[in-house]
């Protein structure tokens, strides 16, 4: 495997309903479907996320190798989470979560990282985390970029195992970050939000919609969160704002897109083929990376128009599907030249 892009967090199986439907199971959770996201726009991706030895985890383990995903965990004795999602007359989503969001220790998983890198003719070269394994060429090395967010970067236990891994990655890899917040499973708003910040300033890239932010942030503006979340250390803050489109914000200025005309199917996994058409138009520009990162702190609001415009029209497609249905590279080529 050459240079490749990670993600960890929790993958589950969403089964959902509507008024008009009959229940059904789907493979998802937000960082499995970014990585589903990264890997049909063509990118090498590694998940770490937990799943059960049951029939939702042995869907997940077929799905993951549909995509040509490379699953870093095997699945373990506990059952496999489960999101039950009801769509209302809109297409929006509710979710309750029968969770287990533990993982094995930040050393066990680094280990895992070297032991993939060995089996793709990298041993020793750049598959650890560490800052002392650190590769003196950084760009030849496989992890490129890490992916955090959702249930599995606020739940704990897991959550603080996702928090050391992506502080061992930081040396050799840039780092985004969705809070994705739920309350029903972090009712303490002042806890979430000492978390989702935690994650925050360990972030090169940050995405998170406006229902997000009126919730970890009632008391304040939209403009004023990416303002402060700015200021602890990510490079690039989007925002997703459903049909009024999507913004950014890096050190350069703000942006704005708006929202793409499409007919509605629902918009289940809609934020994250955003957050994957982000992170790959970002590679595209050579902007990912450790020995990058002072790049894309310098990303232009040229650059960052063309980032919200490939990923609200990534946004789109998906949301003009049932599911989380993220487009391919061939699919959104064509969106964005028509």
């Amino acid at each position: 495997m050459s240079s490749y892009l990670a993600v960890i967090g929790e993958c589950l199986v969403d089964v959902v309903q509507s008024e008009t439907s009959a229940p059904k199971a789907h493979v998802g959770g937000s960082p499995f479907n970014v990585a589903v996201g990264l890997a049909r726009l063509e990118h090498d991706v590694v998940f770490a996320g937990r799943r059960g030895d049951d029939e939702y985890g042995r869907m997940i383990a077929r799905s993951l190798r549909a995509q040509g995903i490379t699953a870093l965990l095997e699945a373990d004795a506990s059952p496999t989470s489960v999101a039950r999602a009801t769509l209302d007359p809109t297409g929006q989503a509710s979710y309750e979560f029968t969770l287990d969001w533990t993982l094995p220790s930040a050393d066990e998983l680094e280990k895992k990282f070297c032991t993939l890198a060995g089996e793709a003719g990298q041993a020793g070269h750049a598959g650890g985390l560490s800052q002392d394994q650190a590769p003196r060429d950084q760009d030849s090395g496989p992890l490129e970029h890490l992916h955090a967010g959702s249930i599995g970067a606020m739940l704990q236990p897991g959550a603080e195992t996702v928090k050391n891994v992506i502080d061992r990655a930081h040396a050799v890899a840039t780092v985004s970050y969705d809070p994705n917040y739920r309350p029903t499973l972090v009712p303490n708003r002042d806890e979430a939000r000492r978390q989702a910040e935690e994650f925050i300033s360990r972030a090169d890239i940050i995405q998170a919609s406006t229902d997000d932010l009126d919730l970890l942030y009632p008391e304040r503006s939209h403009r004023e969160t990416m303002d402060a979340w700015l200021q602890m250390g990510p490079s690039l803050v989007t925002v997703t704002r459903g049909p009024s489109g999507a913004m950014g914000l890096t050190r350069a200025g703000f942006a704005e897109q708006e929202a793409f005309s499409i007919e509605v199917a629902d918009t289940v996994g809609a934020g994250d083929s955003f957050m994957a058409a982000t992170l790959s138009t970002l590679r595209g520009m050579h902007l990912l990376g450790a020995s990058r990162r002072p790049a894309l702190r310098e990303i232009s609001t040229d650059q960052l128009s063309t980032v919200l415009r490939t990923a609200a029209r990534a946004a789109a497609i998906n949301s003009s599907r049932f599911g989380a249905q993220p487009p391919t590279a061939e699919e959104l080529d064509q969106a964005l030249r028509g």
